[in-house]
């Protein structure tokens, strides 16, 4: 793991965060003038929107007079997130039937941010902005812009199907599993992480069998397997957690083959002794072959 002291890059993007999820402050001052709940209709009506807008357009104002180039860069992305999260806590606290996907948006922008984090923490010299994972690619980009309108039109034409309870907190519980287990990879691999597979080997590159490594080969994608199909279980969206569980398993079954190519090239016999014991965590899905 990298030294105690977080880069410059990883503290601007913490107090960014906070600045940004602080956001929620606005239904509080709401309450300090008499309103005594947390007023969703409020937020979303037109004065919540002018309120939520100015306070986005003065963080960004403070975000532009602190920092500069690349650090700006990463300030306002780590701000959006923590607004993301701020208006999702403040969804998943009203009583409105849009609580469920305030745990979604809370999910998607602590998934999205603790990526940039952790990396900044256990391996900064690969960190840039690509390690927010914003920008993954523009299938990721439509998967999940599906997922908010087949939740939105399924709520106007079949609300009924969004209030199983049970269903969305099943959804919750694969998301908290997956991202913490795919978190705990990142950091049990330290520096040997990276979100590009390594086609060359560095120095410092050893093979991890410890922690979480000691039961799946692959912990980060079986994580992010489980999150990923747990956000659309959490919306009860029932099109898109098919879609997502075929695509996602498709993905990393090519991912893991490529990779264990990398790691049969820099580890010889050790990774293919490590490969007979230990399963990659992901149903029917074995890795690449080996004779």
């Amino acid at each position: 793991m990298a030294g105690s002291k977080l880069v410059l890059e990883g503290r601007v993007s913490v107090k960014s965060f906070i600045l940004g999820l602080s956001v929620v402050i606005i239904p509080l001052i709401r309450t300090c003038f008499g309103h005594i709940d947390w007023v969703f209709d409020y937020l979303t009506d037109i004065p919540g929107k002018i309120a939520i807008c100015l306070h986005i357009a003065v963080i960004n104002g403070l975000l532009l007079t602190i920092y500069r180039g690349a650090l700006y860069k990463v300030a306002v992305r780590a701000c959006f997130l923590g607004v993301i999260f701020g208006c999702g806590l403040m969804i998943s606290l009203s009583d409105t039937t849009w609580t469920y996907f305030g745990w979604y948006m809370c999910s998607l922008s602590f998934f999205h941010y603790s990526e940039y984090l952790v990396t900044a923490i256990i391996n900064p010299r690969t960190l840039s902005l690509d390690s927010f994972l914003l920008n993954h690619s523009m299938e990721y980009t439509l998967a999940a812009v599906s997922s908010w309108v087949e939740f939105t039109v399924e709520k106007l034409t079949v609300p009924e199907l969004k209030q199983l309870r049970w269903l969305s907190v099943l959804g919750l519980v694969m998301v908290l599993c997956g991202e913490g287990l795919r978190k705990a990879a990142m950091l049990t691999a330290g520096s040997n992480f990276n979100h590009i597979v390594q086609n060359e080997k560095a120095r410092s590159h050893v093979l991890v069998t410890d922690g979480v490594y000691s039961y799946f080969r692959h912990p980060s994608y079986v994580g992010w397997f489980y999150w990923s199909t747990g956000t659309q279980v959490l919306l009860c969206n029932p099109l898109c957690t098919l879609a997502y569980t075929i695509a996602s398993w498709r993905f990393f079954r090519e991912r893991i083959e490529e990779e264990e190519l990398s790691l049969i090239h820099f580890f010889a016999e050790d990774y293919i002794e490590y490969k007979k014991k230990v399963p990659t965590g992901l149903p029917f899905i074995s890795g690449i072959r080996v004779n």
